[in-house]
């Protein structure tokens, strides 16, 4: 597997990964609705154009040793201090359980480290199944919320983080 740093060429191809990773692995989690709502707010034109315009935020592409993307990885060093936030960690449905997700989490890992954070947060849903691997890769529940995004929907999250010591950089 390779992690292949994004441009904002790199845009489209963005875009397609989150919409058929959130339709395959968010179905019975969001609403067809809350999915079209959320991937236009986050996946628009503008929002991608602007977290390229920020040097602290990074798109990846994972790619297995075929060469076919399979998935994304989007964080954003400094996101407070100290603290780098992963925003986006997908994978076609196809390509879970095949150790893709706990590579990328370790390349995500040493990069913080590298770049001197020292904790990793992230929001996951409350339903998704996904709060097991987190928990797998050393990530605690420390606290949760439920977020107003627009448009009458909300984010019923828990918040997570791992935190970088000299054991696991």
């Amino acid at each position: 597997m390779v992690l292949i740093k994004a441009s904002e060429a790199d845009i489209p191809l963005l875009q397609k990964i989150a919409e058929e990773s959130w339709r395959a692995n968010y179905e019975g989690i969001l609403s067809t609705a809350q999915m079209d709502y959320m991937l236009a707010q986050m996946y628009g034109n503008a929002a991608l154009t602007a977290h390229f315009s920020n040097p602290d935020y990074e798109y990846y592409i994972i790619q297995p040793e075929d060469g076919k993307n399979v998935g994304l990885l989007g964080f954003e060093h400094h996101y407070e201090p100290g603290t780098t936030k992963l925003h986006r960690i997908y994978l076609l449905k196809e390509c879970k359980g095949r150790g893709f997700g706990k590579q990328t989490m370790d390349f995500l890992k040493k990069e913080v480290a590298q770049l001197g954070d020292q904790r990793i947060i992230l929001n996951v849903n409350k339903g998704n199944p996904a709060l097991a691997f987190y928990q797998s890769q050393g990530f605690q529940v420390y606290d949760e919320g439920v977020f107003d995004i627009g448009s009458g929907f909300v984010m019923d999250d828990y918040l997570m983080e791992f935190h970088i010591s000299a054991g696991n950089k």
